[in-house]
């Protein structure tokens, strides 16, 4: 060993510098330098929403920038080749063309605080790992939840952790079992939560025309008896529509069931005064699913789970005496345990926090509205057009719509045709019988001639 450096037969092996400490910053500036360069370079050579050439032209080419996955020596090139094949292959939600699914492009600089968080590496596990980010989520998440006319919140993973929570919550509030009555329009993560947590088969409500139907949901809970959990949706994922979420609050109220409502799409237009009424009911749920991954413009992950009635997360609650220990947490010291059913978990939330703070409430909601407004625009160019048939006026930022006249395989087809030769970014929805394509706009960037270029594209797809 010599002058603190680590030694190998060939000769002495230079230790890695670290993310953090006093040099972090300094070994960090030149790397960001190769990965914004990769990122640039690997734009321009994909040239569109997405790589063409399909599935086996993408992993052809990761597979020969990756080569060995693990060879013997290191390749001091590996940064720049990796980020670069990464950016090729990527579906870019920043391009207007890639409007397919609840895949938003992160703000810069909530990604710019996202890197904070990789190099600081902080966990929630425990108070002595995430001293700020302690203090920060617990401020962040009661504001978020207020926001939505609840009292507190918790940090998840997105909407699929966030409805497993709440029916786990529903389970343990109630003695250890409930039963979901939800939608068929409801997403799927939940009846896979109530799958997970060994509860009784769903009860599924008609959903014609895309939300729940009343009279079906009040004559199921006249009929059926025990512990009841409804499940309402506020933007479901296949067109963006809202459940009537005051009257099924009331249908509860009358009957005595539970409410949770699945706003991960729709929670988003909390931000803005123009659309914030849509959500009216809301705060009558006990626990609601946020996520600031769709109309919140976070990098992936940044859901969370508002409830109504903080005290109902101690179900939560384990002892690790390494974590928190009863002297420490008598001491003051606070107990994290509590507050997710991860352990070691990193603090999503100081993105959620910078742009909450850059931005305000006007900025957020200025970008909901951009989205909204972009398509109501799509919508109306897709009815003027004799070529293509609409299935209703959007309601948050989602339009479905089809070739006039053709058949479920055609569009279908027209679609993965897009897909393979990289042209543009369009997802699937089944609704009345029907497969339509989905345009999602989340890019606040996005212009009227985009919008026209991407019909236009389908037209031509048509044709062909």
């Amino acid at each position: 060993m010599s002058g603190g450096q680590p030694m190998s037969g060939a000769g002495p092996l230079r230790t890695p510098p670290l993310a953090s400490g006093p040099h972090g910053p300094a070994a960090l500036r030149p790397l960001l330098g190769t990965v914004l360069d990769a990122l640039a370079a690997g734009g321009r050579a994909r040239g569109g929403p997405l790589p063409a050439g399909g599935p086996e032209a993408v992993a052809a080419r990761v597979a020969e920038v990756l080569g060995d996955v693990l060879p013997e020596q290191g390749d001091p090139d590996a940064l720049r080749a990796l980020v670069h094949a990464l950016a090729e292959g990527a579906a870019d939600p920043a391009e207007p063309l890639c409007a397919a699914h609840l895949h938003c492009p992160p703000l810069a600089v909530a990604t710019a605080a996202d890197l904070a968080v990789s190099a600081l590496n902080p966990s929630l596990d425990s108070w002595d790992q995430a001293p700020a980010a302690a203090a920060l989520e617990a401020a962040v998440t009661r504001a978020l939840a207020h926001a939505a006319g609840l009292a507190d919140a918790l940090v998840t993973t997105g909407g699929t952790e966030s409805n497993q929570l709440a029916l786990l919550l529903a389970r343990e509030a109630h003695g250890g079992v409930v039963q979901l009555v939800c939608g068929a329009n409801a997403h799927h993560s939940l009846p896979r939560a109530a799958w997970l947590l060994g509860l009784p088969e769903p009860v599924v409500i008609p959903a014609a025309g895309g939300t729940l139907d009343l009279a079906a949901l009040d004559a199921a809970l006249t009929t059926l008896s025990g512990p009841l959990l409804v499940a309402a949706t506020a933007g479901t994922t296949d067109a963006g529509l809202i459940d009537p979420l005051p009257e099924i609050a009331g249908l509860c109220t009358a009957h005595g069931a539970r409410l949770h409502i699945d706003a991960a799409y729709g929670g988003g237009l909390l931000f803005s005064d123009r659309h914030r009424d849509r959500l009216a009911g809301l705060e009558a749920a006990h626990t609601v699913t946020l996520d600031l991954h769709k109309l919140g413009w976070q990098p992936v992950a940044a859901g969370l789970l508002a409830v109504a009635r903080p005290g109902e997360l101690a179900v939560l609650h384990q002892r690790a005496d390494y974590l928190n220990a009863d002297d420490d947490t008598e001491a003051g010291f606070p107990d994290l345990l509590d507050r997710s059913l991860r352990t070691t978990r990193r603090p999503d939330v100081l993105k959620i926090a910078v742009t909450l703070r850059t931005l305000g409430r006007s900025g957020l909601g200025a970008l909901v509205d951009q989205v909204c407004v972009r398509a109501r625009e799509f919508a109306a160019l897709v009815r003027e057009h004799p070529g293509f048939e609409l299935y209703d006026r959007p309601v948050i930022s989602t339009v479905l719509f089809r070739p006039t006249g053709a058949g479920d395989t055609a569009v279908a087809a027209l679609r993965r045709g897009l897909l393979q030769e990289g042209r543009a970014v369009l997802g699937r929805a089944r609704l009345d019988g029907r497969l339509w394509l989905k345009a999602t706009f989340l890019n606040p960037h996005t212009r009227p001639g985009d919008l026209a270029q991407l019909l236009k594209l389908v037209e031509e797809g048509t044709l062909g």
